[in-house]
């Protein structure tokens, strides 16, 4: 599967590559030679928890690279009234009356908690397209699927979303 990023994903993502191999892996293979030095590395913690953090560093950038080389690069631009990625969005579920404002994002944004929604999820996949005032069928599973009206579509950037730490 071909992850969606936009060019600003991909963007900050060379950015943090940039600044883990030229910053944090110094620092991580220092940490390591000065634990080393201590000397026995069978009972020396300071050393394990250095190769832990050096390790986990090279598997942060791997995954990032692995990201960029395998992305399908994807427009941010929708007509003026069509919801788009990077759109905030607010519905209100058939169900219950409930009102929410989420902000539509690529999956390595995404975090439900803050209402980063990844337009990859069934309510991102529904929504994409739609206009203000349209009643929108969400079709979680065989077993769930519920109704949102679309009430307002503002359009917003991606300068402030911070890619997600896996």
């Amino acid at each position: 599967m071909r992850n969606e990023l936009t060019e600003n994903d991909i963007k900050k993502m060379e950015e943090e590559i940039d600044y883990r191999i030229s910053v944090v892996r110094k620092e991580a293979l220092e940490d390591v030679k000065a634990a080393r030095a201590q000397g026995d590395l069978s009972e020396n913690f300071e050393y394990h928890a250095a190769k832990k953090f050096k390790n986990q560093n090279e598997s942060r950038i791997r995954y990032l690279q692995r990201m960029i080389n395998s992305a399908t690069v994807i427009k941010e631009t929708a007509a003026e009234d069509e919801i788009g990625v990077n759109n905030t969005v607010t519905i209100k579920y058939e169900d219950d009356d409930e009102i929410e404002t989420i902000k539509l994002v690529t999956t390595v944004r995404e975090d439900s908690l803050l209402g980063l929604i990844s337009i990859e999820s069934p309510l991102g996949k529904a929504l994409l397209g739609k206009k203000k005032g349209d009643k929108v069928l969400i079709h979680v599973n065989d077993s769930l699927e519920y109704y949102v009206t679309v009430l307002q579509i503002d359009k917003t950037d991606d300068a402030d979303d911070k890619i997600q730490r896996y």
